[in-house]
């Protein structure tokens, strides 16, 4: 059983009440648990795309985030750092805070990360169950993919202004 903390939607933590995953129904209005995501740009200037997992909703897609909810007790930064462990094997140096929102599409709110590696482009590890591949593409080739491409809001924008300056 996986256990959240429960926040506002500023994301400030609700003392004394504990989420459950997958009881989402029974989650009171105005209450939300918290998920990370983190955009990975490789030092030659490379984002890693993760294939999702063809029996996860969107399988078979391209992902531009590592990300998932967070467990009771850890902050954003603690929950990014370990989805994108879990995920593809890298560990995360300097993550940058990109976006805080309250989701469109069930009772959480998202903080988005982005995060820059020098990590060896072969040693990358997909996760069994999430992730069924991975790839790296140029800012041109992942804005390309289209609706082949999952992609937040906030990870787009970063994509789409970078080369023009360190967005970060």
């Amino acid at each position: 059983m996986e256990l959240w903390d429960a926040y506002d939607a500023e994301l400030n933590r609700i003392e004394g009440m504990t989420l459950v995953r997958g009881r989402d129904h029974e989650i009171p209005e105005g209450v939300y648990h918290l998920v990370c995501f983190v955009l990975v740009r490789h030092a030659d200037g490379e984002y890693l795309l993760m294939l999702r997992d063809p029996r996860k909703p969107g399988g078979g897609r391209w992902e531009a985030t590592a990300g998932g909810s967070a467990l009771r007790g850890e902050s954003p930064e603690d929950c990014a750092r370990r989805e994108l462990f879990e995920e593809t094997g890298i560990r995360a140096g300097r993550l940058t805070e990109l976006a805080r929102a309250v989701s469109r599409t069930g009772p959480a709110v998202q903080v988005d990360f982005f995060c820059e590696t020098d990590c060896g482009k072969r040693d990358v590890v997909p996760q069994e169950g999430e992730t069924a591949g991975y790839r790296w593409a140029s800012r041109k080739e992942l804005l390309g993919l289209g609706g082949d491409l999952l992609i937040r809001e906030s990870a787009r924008r970063l994509v789409e202004n970078a080369g023009q300056e360190d967005p970060v």
